[in-house]
């Protein structure tokens, strides 16, 4: 048994060499003050102003003198039916796009893997690959060119069959699926390049014993590639909980308009509107916290699930 005094001395000499090394470092600290700085003014500062959601702010009275009212705001909220259809709008854009771009996605890497021609099996990945780094702002205008009723390409190849020309982007109808169409095109190729490195992980000589054991390509991929690629799956599917409530406010504002408004306006764009442009600064602020509480406890959530069944953490 160690005595107290040894106990005692051991836990010294940690602390000593602890001091000495935070001391060895402290330039590598300095440097992080920055960035620490930056992130003090621009995420933390702001937050102050969610004190809007509880009063009725007016810029003139500013935060110390506009009046309390309390929860009033997020009542309001759930009474106006804008407001019910916006979050409905959110929820089914936003599960439509997580579906497809976890399906299509894993679809294409599994047809991608099967490619052995590595100088066509790496342009093809670089062509998918190219639309994510091209923003909304670029592809919004391309979008509303090439789906314009009058004159857009896709209207005229349609016109080929006999079909009438199709607003697509201001029928109500249409909007939502060239919303998710167009977000799984942007994105697919990034999403297909987390699916391939989890593929270079697999054993090739389980392969070998299913080849052995006379299993076919299809069968491969069911008893071999899609359960060991199941843990990655599985983390990006919950890590896209967090992610429930952002339907994609760039690709929104920049391809809807009022005829769409029904079907296609959702939490940020709503905000954006009432807030911005109409000025009701306080309504605006209360939709805006209700959506980052949810989208908070969405995240924890999906963390929480991805490290119990899939054994990921971040820290």
């Amino acid at each position: 048994m160690q005595s107290a005094v040894d106990v005692k001395g051991q836990t010294t000499a940690l602390e000593a060499k602890r001091v000495q090394k935070r001391r060895g470092t402290w330039q590598l600290h300095v440097m992080l003050l920055p960035a620490l700085i930056i992130v003090l003014i621009f995420q933390y500062v702001p937050m102050l102003g969610l004190v809007m959601a509880f009063q009725d702010y007016e810029p003139w009275l500013g935060f110390l003198r506009s009046p309390w009212v309390g929860l009033e705001h997020f009542r309001t909220m759930f009474e106006y039916e804008d407001a019910r259809q916006v979050i409905w709008n959110t929820l089914v854009i936003s599960t439509l796009k997580i579906i497809f771009n976890l399906g299509v996605p894993l679809a294409f890497a599994l047809l991608l893997n099967e490619v052995y021609v590595m100088k066509f099996k790496r342009t093809v990945q670089t062509i998918v690959y190219l639309p994510h780094f091209l923003s909304w702002v670029i592809l919004g205008g391309i979008l509303i060119d090439m789906l314009s009723p009058e004159g857009g390409i896709v209207n005229r190849f349609l016109s080929i069959f006999g079909v009438k020309p199709i607003f697509f982007l201001g029928d109500n109808d249409w909007f939502r699926t060239v919303v998710v169409v167009t977000d799984v095109w942007k994105e697919c190729g990034f999403n297909t390049i987390v699916f391939l490195a989890a593929l270079t992980s697999i054993n090739p000589s389980l392969y070998e014993a299913a080849i052995v054991d006379g299993a076919n390509r299809w069968q491969q991929t069911i008893y071999i590639t899609l359960p060991s690629m199941l843990p990655i799956i599985i983390v990006v599917g919950t890590l896209s909980l967090g992610n429930i409530l952002n339907a994609g406010f760039d690709q929104i504002l920049n391809l809807y308009n009022p005829l769409v408004y029904k079907t296609g306006d959702i939490i940020d764009t709503y905000v954006y509107r009432v807030g911005l442009l109409n000025g009701d600064f306080s309504y605006a602020t209360a939709v805006g916290l209700f959506k980052s509480v949810i989208s908070f406890i969405l995240v924890v959530t999906g963390y929480r699930l991805a490290y119990k069944y899939a054994n990921y953490k971040i820290f």
